[in-house]
């Protein structure tokens, strides 16, 4: 397998020094595994961290910046960051006024973000934490007690950070983040498996002809495995998956989403058919983005991520955003 690398041993310092080189507006801290807004801390407002294994570029690194995130803390490939990154980060930008701990369902995230708050509130920081776990395929997966953190992720970095941009003290902040995390529900299918830059080969077998219904970011497994299927029967499957959960009753965010080796033609290719099938369900569309947000290295395939909106959240994902991956507004 060829990979774009030096060794695998450097990947993420790698990817941190070129990520500092073409976004001097953050302040990459490349021996700490940090990721920060230069101008953090921002005087009288709450600080969003979060922060998971590398690999799900642009998540969550991307999303740093005015709107969104205030710092991030990558770990290694497919791995949790450590507690020692997350209390560094919190420690660099809380302006006092309280920091919000997003973190996905995985058990290692949120055994090390939980000790993190632990140490980051022993230092005087207050500390919130939020818990995303929107993936709607399956319960109890291999790095899991619950639902997976996927997509809405993404959903609950932009609106809550939009939230914390405003003013907003903690606790409305964490509210609106768990708000979005509950009004959210996201389903994911593989057409190939993933390639990790340590194994250099697929870490799971998933023969030609075949494809993976309900897929973790990990490569964790889903529900069930079938012959290749159309963009059209994917639609239906993976969107009646995600409807038949979340059962709307107001307009929906979309998030079309693929899962890093995946292109553009064919993600918006899928996107005519999951809005096809949100018609014949009579679901209103308020806004809906396209592309790789949340992947998995190299793998092909995609995610649908639907949230269920209010007028005040639709206004919080309207406000303006500038992030190296998510920019609007400014």
């Amino acid at each position: 397998m060829r990979m774009l690398i030096n060794v695998p041993e450097t990947v993420v310092a790698d990817a941190l020094r070129g990520m500092a080189a073409a976004h001097p507006e953050l302040t990459v801290d490349v021996d700490n595994r940090v990721v920060m807004r230069r101008d953090a801390p921002v005087a009288g407002k709450v600080a969003l961290i979060s922060g998971g294994g590398s690999g799900h570029e642009p998540l969550h690194a991307g999303f740093v910046g005015p709107g969104m995130l205030s710092a991030a803390c990558p770990g290694e490939v497919f791995t949790s960051p450590v507690p020692d990154q997350m209390v560094r980060a919190a420690a660099a930008v809380d302006s006092g006024a309280g920091v919000l701990f997003i973190v996905k369902n995985y058990t290692g995230d949120v055994l090390n973000f939980e000790m993190a708050a632990e140490l980051a509130e022993d230092e005087g920081v207050q500390v919130a934490k939020v818990l995303v776990n929107d993936d709607v395929a399956v319960t109890d997966s291999l790095f899991t007690a619950g639902r997976r953190g996927t997509g809405a992720t993404l959903f609950v970095e932009k609106i809550a950070g939009a939230a914390a941009d405003e003013g907003a003290p903690l606790e409305q902040v964490e509210a609106v983040a768990r708000q979005v995390n509950e009004a959210s529900r996201s389903f994911g299918v593989a057409l190939s498996s993933v390639t990790t830059p340590a194994k250099g080969s697929p870490t799971f077998d998933l023969p030609p002809g075949e494809l993976e219904l309900g897929i973790g970011i990990h490569g964790e497994p889903g529900r069930e495995r079938r012959p290749m299927m159309t963009s059209r029967e994917i639609a239906d499957f993976a969107v009646h998956a995600v409807l038949d959960d979340l059962q709307p009753t107001s307009p929906v965010l979309v998030l079309v989403n693929g899962m890093g080796a995946t292109p553009l033609l064919e993600l918006y290719g899928f996107n005519a058919e999951v809005q096809r099938v949100l018609s014949e369900r009579h679901v209103s569309v308020a806004r809906t983005l396209v592309g790789n947000y949340v992947t998995s290295l190299d793998m092909a395939g995609c995610s649908v991520t639907l949230c269920q909106l209010d007028e005040e959240l639709l206004r919080l994902w309207d406000a303006p955003v500038e992030t190296p991956a998510l920019r609007w507004g400014r």
